[in-house]
C-alpha cells in the first residue's frame, strides 16, 4: 500500500468531522470499512495520527503535523491544471469575513493580501461564533472564522459550510506566584478553591464546555467573573485575583504564566465557516490554506505550547488495535 491523494482526504475529512462515524456519512463509506482504511494508513505511517474517544476522535501531535501538510498538498493538487488569468475574487470582489476570538487574523490578511491582490476583505469581528452564525445565514457575511468543541459539533444550515482549521488543547493562565504555577502541567480538580474569568455564551457550547469538565473533575466554581477582553484579562491573572482558561497561542505578559492542564480535559477546533452560494471554491481554498499556515506558525512560536507537543508526541501510542 503507497500514500495516495484518497488517504489524505480521509485524514482531513475523519479531522474535520470530529469522529470516524460522521466522517463514513461525508464520504459515503461504511464506518467499518473507514475504520479499517483508518488502521492501514496508521500503519503505513508508522504512527497514530488520532486518538479515540467516548465523544469521536482528536489529533495527536504527529497527526496536527500529518493532517496540516496532507491540507497543503491537497490544495496543491486540486489546483493542478487550473489555469488562471486572476487570483481568487468573490462576486462583488469584496469577501465579507467575521472573526471572533483567533489570534491569526492580523498575519492572514497580510498573507491573503500577498497572495491574493484582487480579493478585498472587509472584517468584522464578533465574540460569539453563534453570532457568527446568524450573520452568515442571514447573508450579511460571506465567510467566517469561529470555534466548536469535541462532543459539541457546530450546526447550521446547508446553506453554509465549514472546514477545520486547527484543534488545539485548551491551557490555564494564572499568576506567576501562583502555588501551581511550578508545575508542568496544572490538574483542573487543584483549581477548584480559585476565583475564575469565564467567557460568556458564545452560542455554541461555551462556558458549558468548561463546567462540564470541571464537574467532571469533581468540582464546580466557586467564584466566577464573567470577563474576556483579554488585555485587561491579563492584567487582572498578574495581580493574583483569579485564573482562566486561554487558547495555547496567547502571549502572556510580566506576572502571568501559561500552562497545560492534565489529561487535557478542554479542546477547541478553529473553524473556516462560509456561504456556499456567496464564496467561490477558490477563494475557501485560499482562505483556509493561509489561515493554517498562519495558526500553525503561531503554535510554532508559543513555547509553552511546543514544550505540550514535545510530551504529547513523545508519549502519544495507539494501540493499533483500536478502529
Amino acid at each position: 500500500m503507497e500514500l495516495e491523494l484518497r488517504h489524505l482526504r480521509v485524514l482531513c475529512a475523519i479531522a474535520d468531522c470530529g469522529s470516524v462515524g460522521r466522517a463514513a456519512v461525508a464520504l459515503g463509506f461504511t464506518q467499518p470499512a473507514l475504520s479499517t482504511q483508518l488502521r492501514r494508513i496508521e500503519r503505513l505511517l508508522g504512527e497514530g495520527v488520532f486518538l479515540r474517544g467516548s465523544t469521536g476522535v482528536r489529533l495527536t501531535a504527529y497527526g496536527a503535523e500529518v493532517v496540516s501538510q496532507a491540507r497543503e498538498i491537497l490544495v496543491r493538487a486540486d489546483a493542478l491544471g487550473r489555469r488562471r488569468t486572476s487570483c481568487p475574487t468573490t462576486v462583488d470582489g469584496t469577501l465579507r469575513l467575521g472573526a471572533t476570538n483567533t489570534p491569526i487574523v492580523p498575519t492572514l490578511l497580510n498573507a491573503l493580501r500577498d497572495a491574493c491582490p484582487d480579493l478585498k476583505v472587509s472584517v468584522c469581528s464578533v465574540y460569539a461564533t453563534g453570532e457568527l452564525l446568524s450573520l452568515l445565514e442571514a447573508g450579511e457575511l460571506d465567510a467566517a472564522l469561529g470555534v466548536d468543541y469535541p462532543g459539541l459539533p457546530l450546526r447550521h444550515s446547508s446553506a453554509l459550510a465549514h472546514r477545520a482549521i486547527n484543534t488545539v488543547p485548551i491551557f490555564v493562565a494564572m499568576h506567576a506566584g501562583h502555588p501551581l504555577a511550578h508545575r508542568v502541567e496544572v490538574p483542573l480538580e487543584e483549581l477548584a478553591e480559585d476565583t475564575w474569568f469565564v467567557s460568556s455564551d458564545d452560542g455554541v457550547g461555551w462556558p458549558g464546555a468548561f463546567y462540564d469538565a470541571c464537574q467532571a473533575a469533581g468540582f464546580m466554581p466557586a467564584g466566577t467573573h464573567e470577563f474576556h477582553v483579554l488585555d485587561q484579562l491579563q492584567s487582572m491573572i498578574a495581580r493574583g485575583l483569579g485564573v482562566t482558561v486561554v487558547q495555547p497561542t496567547v502571549r502572556p505578559i510580566d506576572g502571568v504564566v501559561v500552562k497545560p492542564l492534565a489529561g487535557d480535559p478542554l479542546w477547541q477546533r478553529h473553524l473556516l465557516i462560509w456561504r456556499g452560494e456567496a464564496v467561490e471554491a477558490s477563494v475557501v481554498e485560499a482562505v483556509h490554506h493561509h489561515a493554517v499556515r498562519v495558526y500553525r506558525d503561531l503554535l510554532a512560536q508559543a513555547p509553552h505550547l511546543q514544550r505540550w507537543v514535545n510530551r504529547a508526541y513523545t508519549s502519544a501510542r495507539l494501540p493499533s488495535g483500536l478502529g
